[in-house]
């Protein structure tokens, strides 16, 4: 399969970060490991490849901006847009190590109607963020995700690259 043969060798490295035995719980934005129980470490080229194939689901699970405390009910506010890997399902805040059963089963739902357990999905956020290590490895422990490719350089280090990103909004709930 022109997956498998892809990844020989396309494992990104982070420094050398454990992973941890359970989710991250807090400092979301700091070094992350370089390895996924039962998962695929993918740098930006291999991520590209698979992007580029066809073969993979890309879902993005950077969270989405709360609105400020203590600004007015009038006041118009705007989050910032996310732009992302074209193609891409965005599915915000699943990623954090403990999240509520309503968002559990929205991201346990929301990815069956994307992917089957064993279909290649690809879960990344932004460069040094565990949000998407997180999110992978529910996908793999708690979902049953089979071909699971963590990329943890995400939309950091694919722009930084020259790739094509494209406008979304996060899927609904």
């Amino acid at each position: 399969m022109f997956v498998g043969a892809l990844l020989l060798g396309a494992v990104a490295t982070a420094g050398g970060v454990e992973e941890p035995l359970g989710y991250r719980m807090e400092q979301y934005r700091a070094p992350v490991p370089d390895s996924i129980e039962g998962g695929t470490v993918v740098d930006t080229a291999a991520a590209h490849a698979l992007w580029t194939a066809g073969e993979a689901v890309f879902v993005d699970v950077l969270p989405r901006p709360p609105r400020p405390a203590g600004l007015p009910e009038d006041t118009i506010w705007r989050p910032r847009p996310r732009d992302t890997i074209p193609g891409t399902v965005w599915l915000p805040d699943v990623g954090y190590g403990a999240i509520a059963p309503e968002t559990d089963a929205w991201f346990r739902d929301r990815l069956a109607e994307v992917a089957a357990p064993d279909d290649p999905v690809v879960i990344f956020c932004l460069a040094d963020c565990w949000m998407s290590w997180n999110a992978a490895r529910r996908a793999i422990r708690e979902y049953g995700y089979a071909d699971v490719f963590w990329y943890p350089g995400g939309t950091t280090r694919w722009i930084e690259a020259g790739y094509p990103v494209e406008r979304v909004e996060p899927e609904p709930r």
